[in-house]
């Protein structure tokens, strides 16, 4: 179908024309009072369409005219599931309420636009209209079906051609009418600067809230897989049924607390309302190093300060930074001996690990690099920092994190 006749199939095109002819209202109903609608001069046509604007500007004022115009708008003079036609664009129009003079503003102009247009639409449909009726009474002999616009006083079949021209010409103006209205839509019912800061805000917490949840996935999930691994191989590889026995209890049980995180993780992902639960804090890191010790790596810990009085943030975080620092170790360097240290100072915790870098560990596991940077991700939102590289003869990594935070 030629593009020029696409928006007759278009049920936006009605849903605009709508729009336009419902603006019409207020200028009629203003027009009712004076100068009325009987015999109305060029001149008349003129005060109506001027005495509204005030009436318009102060409803504009209101900061409720503006959610009302924007759920308006949204819904008749865009596709949306009642047009035929989809627009994969945004309407980019604001259904909020005004929030500053300047949202009140764009509204006032907005409604003075749309009773304006409104009334041109409607003079101009009624024209046309009458136009088509006066053709078509005069192809069959009733040249007085409508007001005339033509002289007319024998029957003219051939008129009946002519009728359908002015009701397609009615309808393709209004179609570039709404356009118009829409793309004013757009301009001045459109997000303000503090609108799309807000916007901007949410998107970057949404973010920063499904990283948060990527991490902690990878963290329990990568924790519980790696220390499976590593005890099903070192049971394997010990042919001890006593050793078998204690690894699997300790696959069992490091697979039970990845199954609470994850139905923690996931009961946050769906937002039932219902508490997601509180996190393990550092002060429980003995259940990480004795699944580390289960695997048969040899673990030494040195604890300085109280643990349990760490501010919770910094206590969650470092004990998701330890899990991960355990796995890296089993991952890529197998049960070798680990030494953990952990200080807590005045203002500061410090986290290290350390474990003699790896060789060829039979049952050492590959990974995807994304453990440290992690790490380093936990640590900078924090207002901490993280670095891990080769010590003299063996893999260190440090986590320095302060207690005050900002």
């Amino acid at each position: 179908m030629p593009g020029l006749l696409l928006p007759l199939i278009r049920a936006v095109t009605y849903t605009r024309w709508l729009h336009l002819l419902v603006g019409a209202i207020v200028p009629f109903a203003c027009a009712m009072v004076y100068p009325g609608l009987n015999n109305v001069s060029p001149r008349d046509w003129l005060l109506v369409a001027v005495l509204p604007v005030p009436l318009a500007l102060a409803a504009g004022m209101v900061p409720a005219v503006r959610h009302a115009e924007g759920l308006q708008a949204r819904l008749m003079l865009f596709p949306g599931p009642h047009a035929r036609v989809r627009d994969d664009d945004a309407p980019g129009v604001s259904t909020v309420f005004s929030a500053s003079w300047t949202d009140r503003a764009r509204t006032g102009v907005w409604l003075v636009l749309r009773l304006e247009a409104g009334l041109i639409v409607a003079l101009v449909t009624n024209t046309l209209m009458t136009l088509a009726m006066s053709l078509a009474g005069a192809a069959f002999g009733e040249a007085d079906l409508a007001i005339p616009l033509l002289n007319v006083s024998t029957e003219q079949r051939a008129y009946a051609l002519l009728a359908p021209v002015p009701v397609l010409v009615t309808v393709m103006l209004a179609a570039g009418a709404g356009e118009l209205m829409a793309q004013a839509a757009r301009r001045l019912l459109g997000p303000s600067v503090k609108e799309r800061l807000a916007e901007l805000e949410q998107r970057t917490e949404q973010l920063l809230e499904r990283n948060e949840i990527a991490r902690e996935l990878h963290d329990t999930l990568g924790h519980a897989l790696t220390l499976a691994v590593v005890q099903a191989g070192a049971a394997r590889a010990a042919g001890d049924r006593g050793f078998t026995d204690r690894a699997l209890e300790a696959i069992e049980e490091t697979g039970r607390n990845a199954l609470d995180d994850l139905d923690r993780v996931l009961l946050v992902l769906r937002d039932t309302g219902q508490p997601a639960g509180t996190r393990p804090a550092l002060d429980e890191a003995d259940r990480l190093l004795e699944s580390a010790r289960s695997s048969g790596a040899h673990v030494d810990l040195d604890v300085t300060g109280p643990l349990a009085h760490l501010p919770g943030p910094v206590s969650r975080e470092a004990y998701r930074m330890l899990q991960e620092a355990l796995t890296n170790v089993l991952r890529h360097a197998g049960p070798v001996s680990i030494g953990v240290r952990i200080a807590v100072e005045t203002a500061r915790l410090r986290l290290e690990v350390r474990n003699p870098l790896p060789g060829r560990a039979p049952v050492a596991v590959t990974g995807g690099g994304r453990g440290l940077r992690g790490i380093r991700e936990r640590a900078a939102l924090l207002g901490g920092e993280a670095e891990a590289g080769e010590h003299g003869g063996f893999w260190l990594l440090r986590v320095d994190l302060p207690l005050q935070l900002i």
